[in-house]
């Protein structure tokens, strides 16, 4: 299958994915889930690059966690700001974060579907915690403001 017809699928299950959230076992069966800790953990070592995929609201409400890049799926561009930072990222993982692990699971369920099988995981806690464990922020993991992370952010993803 054609990068272009990945990507259309792509763009197709995200556009679902808003309207139908499902949290989906996949990533946790496929060792593609992390806890918030990991997550920092990997940013700290440089392994992976992590994106706060909620909305500007909630990032307004809590902070984005510190080191991560505010890109909503809620807003346009999203699949081609999401591919930006995998190319950014290079041999880095990209961990998808969220509120609860709802809508990062999904995320991560159709980029698998649409053929990109590597390269991404979910931070199944979220920022506010879920069922996975505590979450980003009861984890007491650092914060920014949103202006600050829209500052840090690489002007590739704006």
């Amino acid at each position: 299958m054609s990068e272009k017809m990945h990507r259309r699928s792509f763009l197709i299950g995200t556009h679902t994915a808003v309207f139908a959230i499902l949290a989906s076992p996949l990533p946790a069966q496929q060792g593609m889930a992390l806890s918030a800790g990991e997550a920092f953990d990997g940013l700290l070592a440089d392994t992976l690059s992590v994106i706060d995929v909620r909305s500007r609201e909630e990032w307004q409400e809590t902070g984005v966690g510190s080191g991560v890049w505010p890109i909503s799926m809620h807003e346009d561009r999203f699949a081609e700001r999401l591919f930006a930072a995998k190319a950014l990222s290079g041999q880095r993982r990209i961990g998808l974060i969220c509120a609860t692990g709802g809508r990062s699971a999904s995320l991560l369920g159709a980029l698998i579907r649409a053929g990109y099988s590597s390269g991404y995981a979910d931070i199944a806690e979220g920022m506010l915690g879920s069922g996975s464990g505590p979450g980003w922020i009861a984890s007491g993991l650092p914060t920014v403001p949103l202006d600050v992370a829209l500052k840090n952010m690489p002007a590739e993803l704006a």
